[in-house]
């Protein structure tokens, strides 16, 4: 497909979305929001492509809406572009193959949201990242769902009321990203966490992430009821069965995808 506000490359069997507005500060317009999902979708439907990474053109991750659309609107516009923001999320989570951030900067309000939303995330020494909504009297009430499940409560709210920013090494102490690195060093970084995710089965590693999302707001009980009952699934798939045996043999796993 071509795009106007993103790229996609494809590096062997990982995919790289780019957000491609540096101009307006990598800032999630309606339009880009709708080429994200179609792009998302795509990606879905294609077993070659084991991990996404998502970057961002310039100097900004990613600003957030794009306030130009938040001025003068009717309800059912704004409802839209947080419909489409919503599934665009949801999306990232509900494909088959890990999403990697590669936040070279800013990540702020929706952009800190996709940044917590994505699976993964790799961040430079020169990123930070907010929700800054409460100071232009919009609270960033969509961004602190993923917020929240990635950092905590308390934290969540200092960021949400204060709107301040915090910097990359906070940001992994917090859980908000995995890892930070020396801007040289990001995309190198991504890149080898990508590929170590691609050598596992893709049915294992698509079984395992809609798993985890299932039972991540399940109490104790109810969780490891759903668990066990994927696991004894899992163990009957000719990849885990391979796997095993693979293993037991000392020799590397032939997967079947299956």
């Amino acid at each position: 497909m071509e795009y106007q506000n993103l790229s996609f490359t494809l590096e062997g069997q990982i995919g790289v979305i780019t957000l491609n507005r540096p101009q307006r500060r990598n800032a999630l317009s309606l339009a880009l929001m709708e080429e994200f999902i179609a792009c998302l979708r795509s990606i879905g439907q294609n077993a070659s492509i084991r991990c996404v990474i998502i970057a961002a053109a310039g100097k900004v991750f990613c600003s957030g809406h794009d306030l130009s659309e938040m001025v003068g609107r009717s309800v059912a516009d704004y409802r839209r572009i947080f419909d489409v923001c919503s599934e665009l999320m949801q999306l990232i989570q509900s494909i088959p193959q890990p999403v990697i951030a590669e936040v070279q900067g800013i990540a702020t309000a929706a952009g800190c949201q996709l940044v917590a939303t994505c699976d993964l995330g790799i961040a430079s020494e020169e990123a930070s990242f907010a929700t800054p909504g409460v100071r232009i009297g919009l609270f960033c009430t969509t961004p602190m769902i993923p917020l929240t499940r990635a950092i905590g409560r308390k934290r969540a709210m200092e960021m949400l009321l204060t709107g301040r920013p915090i910097d990359a090494r906070t940001a992994a102490e917090w859980g908000l990203v995995n890892c930070v690195v020396p801007a040289a060093e990001l995309q190198k970084k991504t890149r080898s966490l990508a590929a170590q995710i691609a050598e596992a089965s893709r049915f294992t590693v698509g079984l395992g992430k809609q798993a985890f999302y299932a039972q991540i707001d399940l109490d104790e009980p109810k969780a490891y009821a759903y668990a066990k009952e994927v696991m004894t699934m899992n163990s009957l798939a000719a990849d885990a069965q391979e796997g095993i045996t693979a293993f037991l043999e000392k020799r590397p796993a032939c997967w079947k995808g299956q």
